[in-house]
């Protein structure tokens, strides 16, 4: 069963459950400051967790791009990953506990769908403490699911009982909706390996088993006091990552062995000339597999062996999470600040790595080329943004190809006198383009270290940190919903729509945040405004408010949204209306509209309402993104 195959079984399985199926959300979050990347299946979906209603209805399931980095430096190992897809199913108040622990036993082990031995799956539960009881519900359910297959489901084998550490989710802040979760694990059979502890267990760090799929039951609202009480919309969310099911499925050891891996994997072997050893298909693999690899001409896997083989991995892994970050539709390119570092920190690496492998020459874009190939089909905007892909590839790895070898031999220097100190690990970021991630990276290899600290002082002496972090924002860039936000709000429609007046229709929105005192706007455009240019907007953003514009919304199809000359981003999920979209129209039709843009609001009634607009600063924030921050201000009420 191939990746595209099961991610489609699991789509087909709960849509004829009654499941609406939605699509991926952006890996770069819409106008949401507090994280970098959508780092799991539920980040899209909090403001309908909390109770607003979804269009879709209160039965959904997707599958989502997701990128986390917090272990960047620990990909090139068996089970690490930048980017990955995670399936998920979601009750919003309807059903609970019986039908998803139900229905996920029965997608895993019916034959129909996945038809695992049902043997093979361990399960475990909330044991209960102070603030909740045990999770008997689920249990008995469990056991119950066992029974049908003649399998004894006792309570600390089959089912295993842990603490909140282990089996509880949330809440997301101090206070909020959580509860506990059932984990589903697939027994390997590997032998247990006494290292890890005397007994094996389904938490057990041996190897011999992979949890494959999370149930989470929000049941409990905690309050501010420290207490739980019941909620009263119970909901589910579960989630189940493909690759390391897809691993299960195919046979293999490591998710770098599933198919949408193998042919890359093949290719960085044609570039490099090296030999991987381990992906030479997806058959079933013998249990030993991971610790007998060898290179193809028979010799037994050493440290050389091992560092090809990691150096591979890095590269299959962080060129996929760049093709997708940079391939998305609201698509990130290689800077210094926010995501932008990241897809450069993952690019410079992974150039690093070839280079190790002897490869001289641009070869990022060649990967995701094949990557697009592998994943177009279902991720249509990969192929439609595969040109960008590329040019941004290679254009990063021929910046930074020109300075590695320099950087290299600079390091080396350094390192023959001790440690790095911060000044020079920021002269080799500075002048050699080394993430300072990068630099710390070589310099462990080698038993040194770098001093952080001095470094970000140095860094924060020549270069602004964008990361703004603003507690509780989930929609459309809004820390709250109240009257000053939703005039600022109001206000970046019109400078949208003025910065396309004055500077030209190759202006896109890139970003957005708002708070009650002032708003910033990312916008595409590869130089900076000039001083008249600036006037201009600020006259054209005044006019409409004078004019006292009406604001109103309208669902239209997105075919129509178009025709009408709608813009933003019609995946917009905020915006998003069943199999309509909202539109906000700011002026009327008979005299002209000043805006037809996507949103999800909440926008004021007439421009009036803002009072006057005041451009406060533009600046850079990447490569062909510019930054405006403005304030409304004498705000009539």
């Amino acid at each position: 069963m191939t990746t595209n195959e099961l991610r489609q079984k699991f789509l087909d399985f709960f849509k004829e459950k009654g499941h609406a199926i939605i699509p991926s959300a952006s890996v770069v979050p819409e106008n949401d400051p507090t994280v970098l990347f959508t780092t799991a299946g539920m980040h899209p979906l909090v403001p309908y967790l909390q109770g607003q209603p979804h269009p879709m209805g209160k039965r959904l399931a997707d599958a989502q791009k997701c990128v986390r980095t917090d272990d960047i430096d620990e990909v090139g190992d068996n089970r690490h990953l930048t980017f990955f897809e995670m399936l998920g199913n979601w009750s919003l108040g309807d059903y609970f506990k019986r039908e998803s622990i139900t229905w996920s036993f029965e997608f895993l082990t019916d034959k129909q769908w996945l038809g695992i031995d049902p043997n093979k799956l361990y399960v475990t539960v909330f044991e209960g403490d102070e603030d909740a009881p045990q999770d008997e519900e689920s249990i008995g359910i469990w056991q119950a699911l066992f029974r049908t297959h003649g399998i004894d489901a006792s309570l600390g084998e089959r089912i295993r009982a842990y603490p909140k550490k282990k089996n509880w989710w949330g809440p997301a802040g101090l206070t909020g909706p959580c509860g506990p979760d059932t984990e589903i694990f697939y027994d390997t059979g590997k032998p247990h390996d006494k290292a890890f502890g005397e007994t094996c267990h389904q938490n057990c760090d041996c190897g011999r088993f992979v949890e494959i799929w999370n149930n989470v039951f929000m049941e409990y609202d905690k309050q501010a006091d420290g207490s739980f009480k019941p909620l009263a919309q119970k909901n589910v969310d579960t989630g189940m990552g493909l690759e390391r099911i897809v691993a299960v499925m195919q046979g293999v050891e490591t998710v770098f062995e599933i198919d949408v891996f193998t042919p890359v994997i093949q290719k960085i072997e044609e570039l490099s000339g090296k030999s991987y050893g381990v992906v030479a298909s997806v058959a079933k693999q013998s249990q030993a597999r991971e610790s007998e690899i060898a290179s193809s001409s028979g010799t037994p896997r050493n440290d050389t062996q091992e560092q090809i083989v990691r150096s591979m991995r890095i590269i299959a892994d962080h060129v996929r999470a760049a093709t997708f970050i940079v391939g998305d539709e609201r698509g990130v390119a290689p800077s210094n600040v926010g995501q932008g570092y990241i897809v450069r920190r993952l690019l410079r690496r992974a150039i690093r790595e070839g280079r190790r492998l002897g490869i001289t020459e641009p070869f990022t874009h060649l990967v995701a080329e094949v990557f697009v190939g592998l994943y177009g089909s279902h991720y249509r905007e990969l192929e439609t943004h595969l040109s960008k892909i590329v040019d941004e590839l290679r254009k990063e790895e021929e910046k930074f190809g020109k300075t590695l070898e320099k950087g290299m031999r600079e390091l080396e220097k350094m390192m023959t006198k001790g440690d790095v100190t911060g000044e020079q690990a920021f002269v080799l970021f500075s002048t050699y383009g080394f993430p300072l991630e990068l630099t710390e990276e070589i310099m462990r290899e080698h038993g040194k270290s770098v001093d952080r600290a001095t470094f970000e002082s140095e860094f924060k002496k020549h270069q602004e940190l964008s990361r703004t972090a603003s507690a509780g924002t989930f929609k459309g860039g809004l820390a709250d919903h109240s009257v000053e936000t939703t005039r600022l709000h109001t206000a970046t429609h019109l400078l949208h729509q003025a910065l396309r007046t004055v500077l030209g229709d190759h202006v896109e929105q890139k970003g957005s945040n708002i708070t009650a005192e002032r708003l910033r706007f990312d916008f595409s455009h590869p130089q900076k405004m000039t001083p008249e240019e600036i006037q201009k907007v600020e006259e054209i953003v005044n006019d409409a408010i004078r004019r006292d514009l009406p604001v109103h919304c309208e669902q239209l199809p997105i075919e129509e949204a178009k025709k009408r000359g709608a813009i933003g981003l019609f995946g917009d999920k905020y915006a998003q209306m069943g199999d309509k979209i909202n539109v906000y129209f700011v002026g009327d039709e008979e005299k002209g509209f000043f805006s037809k843009e996507i949103c999800g609001g909440p926008h004021v009634e007439h421009t009036g309402e803002l009072g006057s607009f005041k451009i406060q600063k533009e600046e850079a924030v990447s490569a062909g993104v510019r930054r405006i921050k403005a304030t409304v201000t004498g705000v009539r009420d």
